[in-house]
Formats: structure tokens, sequence, C-alpha cells
């Protein structure tokens, strides 16, 4: 999934995507151990995907507690205004 794409989903849609992603991995691990896995590439595709996850993940919450944080300055303003 391209970086654009996931910037544009829902929360509960990339938990969903990494969740998929991970099992994917761990599956894709699995086959690799028991000789069956023929597309060894695809790992670290479903590597790349799962620290995408994480990557939009971790700036949401960053940007969600920066928000947090200039709330109160912008009440205290709007009440010095008052």
């Amino acid at each position: 999934m391209a970086d654009a794409a996931i910037t544009e989903i829902s929360d509960a849609e990339l938990v969903s995507m990494l969740n998929d992603a991970k099992k994917e991995l761990f599956n894709l691990r699995f086959q690799m151990a028991t000789g069956q896995l023929d597309n060894t590439t695809r790992i670290s595709q479903v590597k790349r995907e799962v620290a995408r996850a994480k990557t939009e993940m971790r700036s949401r919450e960053i940007a969600a507690a920066e928000k947090l944080a200039l709330e109160p300055l912008a009440q205290r303003s709007a009440g010095d205004e008052s």
C-alpha cells in the first residue's frame, strides 16, 4: 500500500491492516522455516507494510498529543480576551 493511501484510511482500518500484515509475516516465516516459501521477497514487503502502519499510527498519536497540549493554551488565551 502506498504511503498516501495509508494516511487516508481510518484508525480502525489501520489497526486491522497491521494485524493482517503481522499474521501474514508470521505465516511467511513459518513457511520459510519449513521450506515451503517460494517468494522470499514477500517477507521484506510485508515487513515494510508493518513498518509503514506503525509509523502512521505513531504520527497520528503524536499529532493527537500535540493537539491536546495546545488546547489549554487556546482556552487560556480565549479566556483572557473575555
